[in-house]
């Protein structure tokens, strides 16, 4: 049986102040094609559909665009992330999955699975957990107020759900920040989800599980185990993620044995680059211009900030969204006369100042400025 897995879609949200909707757009354009011609019997989307709990109205319609097509070729399994409201998300959830489309997003469903059969007669038992916030869900689960201690007790009612199933392969669906042995990638587009200074829990709470479709990390990665995967965020919102390779994880499950796991990278939208230099250096490069499609971070080492620098860059490299300056830090200046000895001078002591701040002495003009600004403090009487 061939499912797909996919999460943190986050529509509605922006890239650096930019609308990247078009971009969630193309993205369901190629994922409805690859669903229907590779053969996907089930698609998993393991939580934050949108980036916000009170949706834009565009981004419900690119959400029902996506979710109409898909349950024309296949059954749709979603859970609520840590960005989306369970009860907008998981409206007329009874009625939308008589049309194929199964919204876990209460705790009275973790132990209902969503059973599905391929057409190799390998049937799956899905099991969907939503988001599980401890501080709203422990009492309720019984559970200490800890991600551990919330994700134990759901997975111990899907175990005893799954023990009374013979013949079953399993998955769980689940959106949190899972760690293993290794080290987590994680990006600044996350949102934190610490309680109580503690914001992960182990993979082995979901042990005996045959897949694990999870969903939160925004860079496709393994946890612990290669049954235990987040599919990553399919286009990238931070430059934190100028090096993943973006992705749907593709799973071939058979009735016994291995699970075959395959990542398929998804389209790229917009690349991004980071450009680190002087803004001549960046602007005379010939490399510069092949970047114009990119959204681009520009760091600036001028030892004095240039003059419009944001729009000297986007005259060349349009998509330019971030910028900031990153000189080496100048070492202290004391004002002192031609003994080394401190000077009093206020004219000396404003030069000193600036160029302690701008790496480099003040120029004639800028001299002449301090001079006739110490002169009108001198002359109006003002103490300093």
């Amino acid at each position: 049986m061939r499912v797909l897995h996919t999460s943190d879609w986050h529509l509605g949200r922006s890239f650096h102040g930019v609308d990247i909707l078009d971009h969630h757009r193309a993205f369901i354009d190629w994922l409805v094609g690859y669903v229907e011609t590779e053969g996907v019997e089930l698609v998993v989307v393991a939580g934050d559909v949108y980036d916000r709990a009170v949706p834009s109205l565009a981004s419900v319609a690119v959400w029902e665009d996506a979710v109409v097509r898909l349950t024309r070729t296949c059954p749709v399994l979603v859970t609520s992330g840590n960005h989306d409201s369970p009860t907008r998300l998981g409206f007329a959830g009874e009625l939308l999955a008589n049309a194929g489309l199964h919204l876990r997003t209460q705790l009275s469903t973790i132990a209902d699975p969503l059973l599905v059969t391929g057409i190799d007669g390998v049937t799956v038992a899905v099991y969907g957990l939503p988001y599980l916030e401890p501080d709203l869900h422990r009492e309720e689960l019984d559970a200490d107020r800890s991600h551990t201690g919330v994700l134990k007790a759901a997975m111990d009612r899907v175990r005893d759900d799954l023990a009374v199933r013979e013949g079953v392969r399993s998955l769980v669906a689940a959106h949190a920040f899972i760690t293993g042995g290794g080290h987590s990638v994680v990006s600044d587009s996350e949102r934190d989800l610490r309680v109580g200074g503690i914001g992960d829990a182990p993979a082995a709470v979901f042990d005996g599980i045959d897949y694990v479709a999870l969903g939160h990390l925004h860079g496709a990665q393994a946890v612990a185990d290669p049954g235990v995967r987040y599919s990553g965020s399919p286009i990238a919102f931070s430059f934190s993620e100028q090096t993943h390779v973006k992705s749907v994880t593709v799973l071939d499950i058979p009735a016994q044995g291995p699970i075959t796991i395959t990542l398929v990278p998804t389209p790229v939208p917009r690349s991004l680059i980071t450009l680190t230099g002087t803004l001549e250096s960046i602007l005379d490069d010939p490399a510069t211009a092949s970047y114009a499609d990119h959204w681009v971070r520009v760091r600036l080492t001028d030892a004095r900030r240039p003059d419009d620098p944001m729009g000297r860059l986007r005259a060349l490299l349009p998509h330019t969204v971030e910028l900031t300056f990153e000189r080496e830090a100048p070492a202290a200046v004391i004002a002192v006369d031609a003994n080394g000895v401190p000077v009093t001078d206020p004219l000396a002591i404003a030069e000193a100042f600036v160029e302690h701040v701008s790496s480099t002495p003040p120029d004639d003009i800028e001299r002449q400025l301090l001079r006739e600004a110490v002169e009108r403090v001198r002359i109006g009487g003002v103490s300093t």
